[in-house]
């Protein structure tokens, strides 16, 4: 047991990451086993698994919703996010990114990088998440470690450093040669690991693995290329230590390789995450405003408290706010500050959370991941921190939903109960969004995809009983400039007893290549004072809610002030508001304006039999088919199509495949929609 003098050098908080079906969920449960945190290994087939325990996620046998488990090794405490794979779930695995300093990506060894993998990892990045990566399923038939690593070199762009070689393959996979320490390790039958000096066979194939490593290391890190230089080789502390630094500064990515089903290179993957991820103390202070000033808190249990609010789930006990904490200390009975929501809150429990399973503890410190029970407004997102220290943290991004169902309770005295319902989702997923379409007065959920709707009305139904009608999916266009105008003049004047109105805008629109919206003033001579140009700006971007082809969100626009004139006395920031709003509807009628519907990236796999059919029914869909490899017996297509058009699709390619076809997509931006695309 390894002892450390400050505590947080032993935490571990980190997040598993991964396409669906890689295999995330069978890791997280292996590592419970191993760490001795649970005594049976759950399987997903069996619905048995410790974090997926919502009843949707055994039913689909997919994971659904991040889970966060805590285990101990090696003297180490582990804080570990099990997170979905699926890309309608994309904003789960977003808010846990938001709040860990480590994760594990795990790869299938015979698909390599696939879509969700390359999505989550983009994610990872953006969050600068240092992560090790884990090539699982090596004991399926094709599995080959190198063409998984070249996947990764190629998609993903790090530089990868193989620490294992492999000992047997597919079937006969039993275990690998740790390359550091230049050990063999293997799985006996029962499951136990076994040490001993790399086998006679694989010696040279090992020592140069070893010294492709080296190389590769001495490449990266100018402390390891000095003794390099000087020795010719890299011992195992420096190699160990370099390893660490390259992985904590995203320089390079420690790739491990094992079968997480039948429990082999669970361990070292343990060791590894202990050995090369950081602790709280080894990332940079979490970084908040406050009064427009950027302030710096300290991972130290003694700083004033300061923590985010990460995910809210309500539970028939009571309603959970889960935490990370970055410093100082909470205590049960606590009083904190919603920095976001600007109220106190005051913490009536605090819960080391197992999934569904829950430890009470009397206080929690910097670097824990937590649930509290008490909390009455912190969403998402929300800070929560000491009153006489307040700090704003930044929240995780929120995506554009771009999936809508009209939803209605087919009881008339439901119709109270699904707007609570309905409010509840949106409190624990803030990727869902409801709304009152005003045309129809329906009610209208939107979310990230099909299935994400799918889950949510289904949780309508179990959670709280209701019987929803939902109607056909719809998607979420856009509305975009193809063609401006120059110089539209837009007057408002209004008069009506009092203080009046008076605004006069001239306004150029034009498109704007790179996306959103661009606002600039080109007015001379102070025609316009500047508290106005605001306004205008403002007035502008109330108009983009709703374009002229058919009320859809405009975008991909630059607005140019190029003249205006004010009065002395009726001139206001609410007149050149509604000067910039009205005229900015104008100018766009008479625009040439283009609809643009959303477009995923479709990864279908399908037997080689089944290719023809699903080329044609992926022409039928509009898609663009972008490639075709042949991967273990099965053919891989990828295809831009439309969202609009893979409504069903899931049923269409089981029944042309005889139910072996699978598919996974991923939002890749909006395309121009045919002219003849039904927009209401």
């Amino acid at each position: 047991m390894r002892t450390n003098h400050n505590p947080l050098a032993v935490v571990r908080n980190l997040g598993i990451l991964a396409h669906v079906d890689a295999g995330k969920t069978t890791v997280t449960e292996r590592i419970l086993f191993a760490t001795g945190t649970t005594h049976k290994r759950g399987e997903v087939h069996d619905g048995t698994t410790v974090t997926d325990f919502d009843p949707q996620e055994r039913d689909r046998g997919i994971t659904i919703f991040a889970a966060a488990v805590s285990c101990a090794w090696d003297g180490h405490r582990i804080n570990l996010i099990d997170t979905p794979g699926h890309v309608d779930f994309a904003d789960e695995v977003e808010r846990a990114l938001r709040v860990l300093d480590g994760a594990v990506a795990v790869f299938d060894a015979v698909a390599g990088v696939e879509p969700q993998s390359e999505s989550v990892w983009r994610q990872a990045d953006r969050h600068g998440v240092p992560r090790i990566a884990f090539v699982n399923k090596m004991d399926r038939a094709g599995a080959d470690l190198d063409v998984a690593v070249a996947s990764i070199r190629e998609r993903l762009h790090p530089a990868p450093l193989v620490v294992q070689l492999p000992i047997g393959s597919e079937d006969a996979f039993t275990g690998v040669v740790d390359l550091v320490r230049m050990r063999a390790q293997r799985w006996a039958d029962g499951d136990a690991l076994e040490e001993a000096p790399v086998p006679d066979d694989l010696r040279d194939e090992a020592l140069a693995r070893r010294r492709a490593l080296e190389e590769a290391v001495a490449e990266l890190h100018p402390g390891a290329l000095e003794e390099f230089c000087a020795t010719g080789t890299l011992g195992e502390r420096t190699l160990s230590s370099a390893l660490r630094d390259l992985t904590r500064d995203g320089e390079g990515v420690v790739v491990l390789c094992g079968s997480a089903y039948r429990n082999r290179g669970v361990e070292p993957l343990l060791d590894a995450v202990v050995a090369y991820l950081p602790s709280p103390l080894g990332v940079p202070p979490v970084r908040g405003s406050h009064e427009g000033g950027q302030r710096e808190r300290p991972a130290d249990p003694a700083a004033p408290p300061a923590a985010l609010a990460f995910k809210v789930h309500a539970t028939p006990t009571g309603r959970l706010t889960y935490l990370r904490i970055y410093s100082g200390t909470i205590q049960k009975g606590d009083t904190l500050w919603d920095a976001s929501a600007r109220r106190t809150e005051r913490v009536g429990r605090i819960l080391r959370v197992q999934a569904d399973r829950h430890a009470p503890l009397d206080r929690a410190v910097a670097g824990d991941i937590v649930a509290v029970v008490g909390l009455k407004s912190a969403r998402a997102g929300s800070t929560l921190c000491a009153p006489d220290a307040p700090l704003v943290l930044e929240p995780p991004g929120v995506p554009e939903p771009v999936v809508s169902v009209a939803v209605e309770s087919r009881r008339a005295g439901d119709t109270d109960r699904l707007a609570s319902g309905l409010a509840r989702l949106t409190e624990e997923d803030p990727s869902l969004v409801v709304r009152t379409d005003r045309e129809t007065g329906q009610t209208v959920l939107s979310g990230m995809g099909e299935l994400h709707l799918e889950v949510a009305v289904e949780k309508l139904r179990r959670d709280l009983g209701l019987e929803v009608n939902v109607g056909r999916p719809r998607v979420g266009y856009r509305e975009t400039v193809a063609r401006g105008v120059s110089g539209l003049v837009f007057r408002h004047v209004k008069q009506d007893g009092g203080a009046g109105q008076f605004a006069h805008v001239v306004l150029d629109v034009e498109p704007y290549e790179e996306g959103g919206f661009d606002f600039r003033s080109a007015v001379v001579g102070g025609r316009v004072p500047q508290e106005y140009v605001r306004a205008v700006e403002a007035g502008c971007r109330d108009a983009l809610a709703e374009g002229p082809l058919g009320g859809h969100p405009v975008t991909g626009l630059r607005v140019t002030l190029t003249d205006g004139a004010t009065h002395v006395k009726d001139s206001s920031d609410t007149a050149f508001r509604t000067a910039g709003r009205l005229g900015l509807r104008e100018a766009l009628r008479a625009c040439a304006m283009v609809l643009l519907e959303p477009v995923v990236e479709v990864t279908v796999t399908v037997p080689e039999d089944a290719v023809g059919g699903v080329l044609g029914d992926l022409a039928a869909r509009r898609g663009r088919v972008t490639g075709s490899v042949t991967r273990a017996g099965a053919a891989v297509v990828t295809a831009t199509v439309p969202l609009a058009e893979l409504f069903g699709y899931a049923t269409r390619l089981r029944s042309r495949t005889q139910g072996r076809g699978t598919f996974t997509a991923r939002p890749t931006g909006y395309a121009p929609a045919p002219v003849a695309t039904p927009v209401r």
